[in-house]
């Protein structure tokens, strides 16, 4: 039987990789980031499940020798924040770090692949297992967006692809054509909730002009599939119901869907509008 690799993040993206991988055949070997993956990821019929702190670069990639591992996908984020917090690098992700010109995602884990691929370890596309969860074309919900959303997305749209050349972030939210809130190391939840404390903020002023906020959550220019493939679940849908957000705009065959159709039944639950192009 074949063996694929899995460097696990967080969230449940890691937890649908290892299990499709298992229903396709492959006998899958685990590395988990301890600061991130959950542990459920240790009930789910891996081959093996090691734990790793996010600095070790060289023992994942021991691990993944030993196992006889040549191919790997990385699913789940590791908050960027990550790279600035107690972790201790190990000489090789030292030495990765300090050739970096600039420490975006993208640049990162670039050189984190590079170094795999080095060592024999090919890194694939993470939604290569998940095609039928990347999202469709359309409106996908009952409520289509309205034109005041429509309008927001066009603009959030074209804020959100210069902010994605730097790999700043991949979310804006926009209210009246306004830009509210815009996505960095936080992630987007944190975002969208930022945005709902300053519209909150302004209570108690009559304002003629709407603050519904219309999330607006793209691809990068040249979206690298193998990594920090933008993602949404039910708990999108919440976070942005408490902050007052009624429109959702995605990229069509480029955004995940961690809940499936479920996603869209909290939505319509809402009266969220949700849009793919």
């Amino acid at each position: 039987m074949e063996r694929i690799g899995l460097i696990a993040g967080n969230g449940k993206f890691p937890l649908l990789v290892l299990d499709a991988a298992r229903a396709t055949g492959y006998e899958v070997v685990v590395v988990a980031i301890k600061e991130e993956a959950s542990p459920e990821i240790e009930s789910r019929g891996a081959a093996s499940v090691h734990w790793l702190s996010l600095g070790e670069l060289s023992k994942l990639i021991e691990a993944f020798q030993r196992e006889g591992v040549r191919r790997a996908v990385m699913a789940g984020q590791v908050k960027h924040k990550q790279i600035f917090s107690a972790i201790r690098p190990d000489w090789r992700m030292a030495k990765l770090l300090l050739s970096l010109a600039t420490r975006n995602t993208d640049s990162l884990l670039g050189a984190v692949a590079k170094v795999l691929a080095d060592e024999g370890i090919a890194l694939e596309n993470s939604t290569s297992l998940l095609e039928p969860l990347l999202v469709k074309s359309g409106v996908l919900t009952r409520r289509a967006p309205t034109e005041q959303e429509r309008k927001n997305i066009d603009y959030g749209r074209a804020v959100a692809r210069q902010l994605a050349q730097h790999d700043i972030g991949q979310t804006v939210v926009i209210a009246e054509s306004a830009c509210v809130a815009v996505e960095a190391m936080e992630g987007t939840d944190a975002t969208i909730e930022r945005a709902g404390l300053i519209m909150g903020s302004l209570h108690g002023e009559a304002s003629t002009l709407s603050r519904a906020l219309t999330v607006v959550k793209i691809a990068k220019p040249n979206q690298d599939m193998r990594f920090d493939v933008p993602v949404i679940g039910v708990k999108t849908i919440e976070v942005m119901r408490a902050a007052g957000a009624s429109c959702l705009a995605l990229d069509a065959g480029k955004c995940l869907l961690l809940d499936g159709e479920k996603v869209f039944d909290a939505a319509n639950a809402a009266g969220i509008a949700v849009v793919a192009d």
